[in-house]
């Protein structure tokens, strides 16, 4: 008999809350999520939906206050520190709002930041930099500044320093929110197949019904719940 895999993203019971004006309210109530690799799911809902917090919470970014989140077998509780930032780097792939990349750094400087972190050699460095603009189709761009590029190319950029450590798991949180309807489906059609290509499990926070047809399945947030 065939061992059943684990799935890279296993949520359970997720408990979790903030305040706003005062009042303590609930931005996840017992969600519960699994992922497997080589599967897409997108998180679709209204803003303010909860869509970000359950990705931070996936990410190990927050802590729920109650319930689990494990990435590839590994409870998020189980890891502290320096030890734990590693893990994340080299385990989950986070695209963010906002992109967050250095303006005045070129395409390269911003993908190898994550291996800089981690100590890498410069000639791994440079192979696996090279390796992701690659496939997000920049590698003639990779000596131009973040500034110098458009809006689709930025995103890209974005995708490739997500994808530089080959992750089990890629977190994308309104990957094409800035871009309009033709750059956003040509991003999510390359993020889907560069996270393919890995293996990975990827989980994409969106608003944008058109991003969340290229997903294997679609949960919708309401109100901190799943439905």
């Amino acid at each position: 008999m065939q061992r059943e895999t684990a799935p890279a993203v296993e949520a359970n019971g997720l408990t979790h809350a903030y305040l706003q004006t005062g009042q303590r309210l609930p931005a996840r109530n017992q969600v519960s999520l699994r992922v497997a690799r080589g599967e897409v799911v997108a998180v679709v809902g209204p803003s303010g939906s909860g869509k970000s917090t359950l990705l931070h919470l996936l990410a190990g970014l927050d802590a729920p206050e109650a319930g689990l989140v494990r990435l590839i077998g590994v409870d998020w509780q189980t890891l502290h520190g320096s030890i734990r930032a590693r893990f994340r780097r080299r385990t989950c792939g986070f695209i963010v709002q906002g992109l967050a990349l250095l303006p005045q750094a070129t395409a390269a400087e911003n993908v190898e930041v994550p291996l800089l972190l981690d100590g890498l050699e410069a000639a791994d460095r440079a192979r696996r930099v090279a390796k992701a603009l690659d496939q997000v189709g920049l590698g003639h761009r990779a000596g131009q500044l973040t500034d110098q590029l458009s809006g689709g190319e930025q995103q890209r950029v974005a995708i490739a320093r997500a994808l530089v450590f080959e992750p089990a798991v890629i977190l994308a949180d309104e990957p094409t929110g800035s871009l309009d309807s033709v750059t956003a489906e040509t991003v999510t059609r390359l993020l889907v197949a560069a996270a393919m290509e890995h293996d990975a499990a990827v989980v994409i926070a969106t608003h944008d019904p058109a991003v969340a047809q290229h997903a294997h399945r679609i949960v919708t947030l309401r109100s901190g719940e799943l439905v």
